[in-house]
């Protein structure tokens, strides 16, 4: 798999997400005081944007029914989730944040 540029680094400030998409993939690009992660960005549950969430910390609630991911792992962490969304490597190279889908 190859790594695609989806955003610069001044696009996502600190505490912010970022939607994408790759290869027709929507993909929730946040970044956490730690660096950058991708998420698919589609709640496991609820077919809504992660992306329009609330980050709390390393969390992130769904906007429709409030269940929280884990930004860095995917895990789905309270109901009405139960499966986890896929994560993605994210590479940063200068000021290119890149993703591999």
């Amino acid at each position: 798999m190859a790594l695609v540029k989806v955003a610069e680094t001044h696009e996502v400030p600190v505490g912010q997400s970022k939607r994408v998409v790759v290869k027709r993939v929507p993909v929730a690009i946040f970044h956490l005081e730690d660096g950058y992660y991708a998420v698919a960005d589609t709640c496991s549950h609820a077919e809504a944007s992660l992306s329009e969430g609330q980050i709390m910390g390393d969390r992130v609630a769904c906007p429709r029914h409030g269940a929280l991911f884990d930004i860095r792992t995917g895990a789905a962490l309270t109901l009405p989730a139960v499966t986890p969304v896929e994560t993605f490597k994210v590479v940063v190279q200068g000021n290119d944040i890149l993703v591999e889908v």
